[in-house]
């Protein structure tokens, strides 16, 4: 879930994982373990990208649409 919703994100904004992580502060190799291994963001991260693409971390988490 948390994959699908961070790669729409990124795709609404024409971005790819260099470019976010460039963007936001966070390591590629971070990026890539969401989208590729499908790990979960930690508090930190999720607040950076919470207020990156300006959601919720309930959002990112697909707790609420």
């Amino acid at each position: 879930m948390f994959k699908d919703i961070l790669l729409d994100l990124m795709n609404e904004r024409n971005l790819n994982q260099r470019q976010l992580a460039q963007k936001a502060n966070i390591p590629p190799t971070t990026i890539s373990g969401w989208l590729n291994a499908g790990r979960l963001p930690d508090y930190n991260a999720l607040i950076k990208l919470s207020k990156f693409f300006g959601v919720s971390g309930d959002f990112l988490l697909g707790l609420e649409d």
